[in-house]
């Protein structure tokens, strides 16, 4: 998974915003929620090559966070409120 926190305020900040976003999706993410964005991988190699490819694509400015779960773990989210949308689902 990962979270991001980028700035938005320039034109520039938003270029680089809106490249570091449609590089997640070329790469197989999908968003969760705004600013947080999944993939599913096989095994930990595969994990790591995709953080590789993260830390290679951050913007400048701002915070980016990794977070490696499980499918068990990710399978025990609990939605409390609104509901899960179908283009999200993994399965």
């Amino acid at each position: 998974m990962v979270f991001f926190d980028l700035p938005v305020k320039s034109k520039a900040d938003r270029k680089e915003y809106a490249e570091f976003r449609k590089n997640l999706i070329k790469s197989g993410f999908v968003m969760i929620q705004y600013s947080v964005y999944s993939r599913t991988v096989r095994n930990n190699d595969d994990a790591a090559k995709y953080e590789r490819y993260i830390e290679s694509i951050v913007p400048k400015k701002g915070a980016v966070r990794l977070m490696t779960v499980t499918e068990k773990q990710y399978a025990g989210i609990k939605i409390l409120a609104g509901g899960e949308i179908k283009e999200r689902k993994f399965a």
